[in-house]
């Protein structure tokens, strides 16, 4: 059995476990053990279905010390997301050119954490199992409560008979003929990348078949770029101010959640893929207007409530039943992403739980929480501004959020250091505001932004308790 003294244990090398090492290894002189169940960095993209980007541009995603993003690629181009393959080879880098080159990051690939007390934990690597026991001086860090449940490695949760042509989106790259036609299962982000490569691959949008049993809001992709023609050269900053400033405004004046979803659909903030359908739900996920455009031309959508079984000649739903046939190739987007967890407070005595503390930036929250641990001494403290966002997924819970993310940038602001800090990490959406503050229309976005947080907060602190 081996033995091994470290600082930090980081158990799981996804974007936040990645993040909180390369934020951690900055700001402080400490020895790191980054340990992970797959044979290299990149947690859940490794996994990923081909045709995969980022919902976001790459400039503000990954690590703080390298960037991401194309050189000399717009914004709003494509190619201005990473996908999902571009992403491994980037967190290798990561790991190759920055951590390692260090002297004070170890990797352990292929190994599973096993627990432990009292600052003693044990890992098994693997395929050979042998054992090792990990002395950490000074925190535990489970960089795996932001870890997905994706499609290549989901259960599906109902029956599937023998001889049904069941893929994952993984899967689906391999087809060789296209059957009867196509049956694309789930409503969420996976599902409109799926019915979307579908119809760029050429399948004529009747021969998919999509069953979608409830609707999601989507963000806006197109909103962050209002009312610019293609060729001017996009300020990204004063788009994200303006984006911000159409939400609080949005929020200063809503009665209710729905409402407010209304009214950010109605400032180009949110939108949906059926204007007569409600959404019943918000997971973060963001698309083009081109994308929905897409979408609508596939009409043969089931809205029978979930799946329970698939036959060869039926398939089952909670709500009615469909008839099929046993050429159809069924696609299974039903993998739940990153589910809710108990949120328990991210500093706990010798511990770290990366839960969310920033909305749809795994990253980012990462690296924020390494540099209050790096900065701060007290827990309470440290919760107080890192406390745990709850990210259900129901639009009530969104209004909750954002209320929270109210409460944490006031909270971050008022803190110098951090402030500074935030201001300069290039994960944060607004980092640079302080260097342009006097220019004419960062003050204007500025402005609008001030006039409306306090009557956002307000009326979200009245929605919320109602």
């Amino acid at each position: 059995m081996g033995h091994i003294e470290t600082d930090y244990l980081v158990v799981g090398a996804g974007a936040s476990g990645m993040a909180f090492s390369d934020t951690l290894l900055e700001q402080t002189d400490a020895d790191i053990t980054l340990v992970d169940r797959r044979h290299r960095p990149g947690g859940h993209w490794l996994d990923a279905y081909p045709f995969v980007r980022l919902h976001l541009p790459s400039r503000w995603y990954g690590v703080p010390s390298l960037p991401l993003e194309p050189e000399g690629v717009d914004l709003r181009d494509d190619r201005a997301r990473a996908t999902g393959t571009e992403i491994c080879a980037y967190f290798l880098r990561v790991l190759e050119e920055r951590f390692l080159p260090s002297g004070r990051v170890r990797f352990l690939p292929m190994t599973e954490y096993r627990g432990g007390e009292a600052g003693f934990y044990e890992l098994t690597a693997h395929p050979g199992g042998q054992s090792t026991i990990v002395r950490v001086r000074k925190r535990l860090v489970d960089a795996r409560l932001t870890d997905a449940s994706i499609p290549s490695r989901h259960t599906p949760s109902f029956e599937v008979d023998d001889g049904v042509r069941f893929l994952s989106p993984n899967a689906l790259v391999d087809v060789d003929d296209g059957g009867s036609g196509f049956t694309v299962l789930g409503a969420g982000k996976t599902s409109m990348d799926t019915c979307h490569w579908l119809l760029e691959c050429g399948v004529a949008p009747e021969l998919i078949r999509w069953i979608r049993p409830r609707d999601g809001w989507l963000f806006d992709r197109d909103g962050f770029w209002p009312d610019r023609e293609e060729t001017a050269p996009v300020d990204a900053l004063a788009m994200v101010l303006d984006m911000q400033a159409r939400m609080l405004e949005a929020a200063a004046e809503a009665r209710d959640t729905r409402d407010l979803m209304h009214r950010y659909e109605a400032k180009g903030v949110f939108q949906r893929l059926d204007s007569t359908v409600e959404p019943e739900f918000f997971r973060g996920a963001t698309a083009s207007r081109s994308e929905l455009e897409a979408l609508r031309r596939i009409t043969n959508i089931v809205r029978l409530g979930k799946v329970r079984r698939i036959g060869l000649h039926t398939i089952e739903l909670t709500d009615g039943e469909l008839t099929t046939d046993p050429d159809q190739i069924y696609i299974d987007c039903t993998a739940a992403g990153v589910a809710p967890k108990e949120r328990s407070p991210i500093f706990g005595p010798g511990t770290i739980s990366l839960h969310p503390t920033a909305f749809g930036n795994a990253p980012l929250s990462g690296s924020v929480i390494a540099y209050v641990e790096a900065t701060r001494r007290d827990d309470a403290e440290k919760n107080r501004l890192c406390p745990v966002l709850g990210l259900a997924g129901d639009i009530d819970g969104w209004t909750a959020d954002t209320l929270r993310l109210q409460h944490i940038g006031a909270a971050r602001m008022a803190e110098p250091d951090l402030a500074a800090w935030l201001d300069g990490l290039r994960l944060n959406l607004a980092s640079g505001v302080m260097a342009r503050v006097e220019e004419p229309g960062i003050q204007a976005a500025m402005a609008r932004l001030f006039a409306a947080t306090e009557r956002a907060t307000d009326n979200l602190e009245q929605i919320v308790a109602a």
